[in-house]
Formats: C-alpha cells, structure tokens, sequence
C-alpha cells in the first residue's frame, strides 16, 4: 500500500480566535429571542427565530473555517476579508431580536455579504491552482453552494417584502443538503482534518463559556443550602456535559485520520445547537413562571439532541476505539430511563435536578470507560 505524505500540522491562528469572539457575542443574542414568553411559555414566533438565526450563524461560521482550514494563509487580504465578515456580523446580531420583522432586510442583507464575501475568496483562489484539478474541483464546487444560498438569501428578502411570509429556513436547509450529499467525496489529501477539529472544539468551548455565565442565576437571592444545592447541581451538570465532550475529543477521535471533516462539521453544528438548547433549558428550569411540562420537554429534548450528535461523531473513531453495538443500547437504555424518570418527578424540582446531574455522570463514566481503554492501548 502507497505511504501517504505527511503534512505540515496547522495551527489555530490568533486572526481565528479573534473571528470567534463575535458568535460568542451571537450566542447570547440567539438565545436572548426563547426570553420573549407569554402565559408561561416560548413564543412560537420566537422559537421559530431562534432555530433559524442559531443555524445560520453556525453555517456562517462553518463555510468560514473550511476556508481558512484549506487555504487560510494568516496574509493581509484573510484579515481584510474576516474582520469585513466580523463587522456585518454586528448587524445580524442586531437583527437578532424579539421585533425581528422590523431588521429582516438588514439581517438577510448582512447573511448574503457574508456568503458572498465567503464565496469570492475562493474565486480569488483559483488563479492560485491552475494546474491542480482537485483544487479547481473543490473550490468551484463549494462556491457555487455559497453562491447559490447567496442567491437563496437575496430571494428571501424580496419575498418577505412582497408577502410577508418569510423563507429563511430555505436556504439554510440547502447548505445542509448540500453537506450531507456532498460529505463523503474525496478532497482527503488538501484538507487538515486535525484542524477542523480543533477549531469546533474551540467554538464548543466557547459555547460552555455561555452556558457558565447562564447559569449563574442559580447562584442569584438569599445564601442558604436550597441556593447551594441547585447552584450545585447546574455547576455539575455544566461539568459532566463538558468533560463528556472533553474525553471524546481527546481520546476517542482520531484527529489524524484523513477525511474531509464535512460531516463532522455537520455533525457540530446540531451539537452545538444541543448546547445552546440546554444553556436556555437550565434559565427556564430556574425560572418559576414558566410552565412546567414544556420546559421538562425542552429540557429533555436538548440533552437527548446534544448526546446524539455527541455520539454520532464516534464515527470518527480511532481504530480500537470503535463503538459496538452495546454502546448504543446502554446509551438508549439510559435515555428511556432519564425521560421516565424526569417526568414522574416533574414537579419535585430537587429530584428532578439530581436526576438529570446522574444522567450527565453516568454517560461520562461510559464514554470516559472507553477513553481510559483506548489510551492504555496506545501505551
């Protein structure tokens, strides 16, 4: 078998981390939209905003880093053209908001500058890889995506304009599609999966930041063991969440392997939209006026969606660290016993938190097992 040429490690420059800071800033905007409640509950309208505005700016960030991870150069132009993105990101955010109609021309107007300035950087490479087919495959390939969403966000406007009716779900659904059909070609040998790793681990890191600063409302009134209790247990929660992610990233993914990262971008985007989801959960668990059965189903649903995602990136597996079957069905037997058990003790809010603090714990125990295993075979 051919040895395949070892490749220059790339590293995580500065320039991307300072990019990030602005979809920290996004976060908390997206889920500002799920504290606009009436009569106890999350506005539809407002859910439905949060969902979209939370997957567009993922898949802002995501087009962003598969660039950088081909063909970022940490050069002058790079920066002009990040810290142009950086700056109509500010007018998303902006868009970001309850009274959202009233900034959906500007929002959409920001999302087609931002893919489109996405979408020119790649034309710009191409007089860099006349000769290199692979090369002009792949970036004519994904910046027709881009152009065509570019195209899809544009439309969404003039139809909002004229009828009202708003088609934002439209071309986020076709970034995805295009992902997932597209996810399994080639491009192996110009793409560092290791990077693409590294970098949507920061942005889940960065993720857990939101979810630390949520919840310190638990630890908000009068000092006493109640506050110490809860403020405890959504401490724990916020620990086990992040070291069950911590483990699989460390010791589970081969970070080596060669793949075109796609679909384990994918994959993060509905993880971190998992997280997300529990960072708002553990605000509404805290807040009594909010009803008690659909903030249970929230909560449940956004640990269940954060676990499946978290789990199918085990497809990335390092060789001896593949999951069985087994694995799957004590993960199932486990979720069934979560959801159980959360609604029989719904409204005992003590149990019902240390209910879901074991849950956290039991699966990083399972996932930590086969951490601790795989490493001490590569000893």
């Amino acid at each position: 078998m051919k040895e395949l040429p070892q490749r220059e490690e790339k590293k995580v420059e500065y320039l991307e981390l300072i990019y990030d800071l602005i979809f920290v800033y996004i976060i908390g905007r997206n889920n500002s939209l799920l504290h606009n409640t009436a009569d106890g509950m999350v506005q539809p309208a407002m859910l439905l905003a949060y969902v979209l505005c939370t997957l567009a700016v993922i898949q802002i960030w995501n087009f962003s880093t598969y660039y950088i991870n081909i063909y970022g150069r940490n050069g002058l132009r790079e920066h002009i053209f990040l810290f142009s993105n950086m700056f109509l990101l500010y007018f998303v955010a902006e868009g970001t908001q309850e009274h959202w109609e009233g900034y959906h021309t500007q929002y959409h107007t920001a999302w087609a500058l931002i893919l489109l300035n996405i979408a020119l950087q790649y034309f710009i490479e191409l007089r860099n890889h006349k000769d290199e087919p692979e090369h002009i495959a792949v970036i004519k390939r994904i910046m027709m995506t881009l152009l065509v969403e570019t195209a899809l966000v544009i439309a969404v406007i003039f139809v909002y304009l004229g009828t009202g009716i708003d088609f934002s779900g439209v071309p986020i659904l076709f970034g995805i599609l295009v992902t997932l059909f597209t996810g399994g070609r080639g491009e192996t040998d110009i793409i560092d999966f290791a990077h693409l790793t590294e970098r949507a681990m920061l942005y889940v890191v960065f993720t857990f930041g939101e979810m630390v600063i949520a919840i310190a409302g638990y630890f908000e009134g009068e000092f006493s063991p109640m506050l110490i209790y809860f403020s405890l247990m959504a401490f724990l929660i916020v620990v086990g969440l992040f070291l069950s992610y911590g483990t699989v990233y460390d010791k589970i993914i081969d970070r080596e392997r060669r793949d075109n990262g796609l679909v384990y971008m994918l994959l993060h985007i509905f993880m971190i939209f998992g997280l997300n989801n529990i960072t708002n959960s553990l605000e509404f668990m805290h807040e009594e006026e909010m009803r008690l059965v659909p903030k249970t189903v929230f909560l449940i649903s956004s640990f269940l969606l954060y676990y499946v995602f978290l789990f199918a990136t085990r497809r990335y597996s390092k060789a001896d660290c593949k999951p069985k079957p087994a694995f799957y069905l004590q993960m199932l037997g486990l979720a069934v016993s979560f959801i159980v058990l959360m609604f029989i003790f719904m409204e005992n809010m003590i149990l019902n938190i240390a209910i879901t603090v074991v849950y956290v714990f039991v699966v990083y125990a399972v996932i930590y097992r086969a951490g601790k295993a795989n490493s001490a075979k590569e000893k």
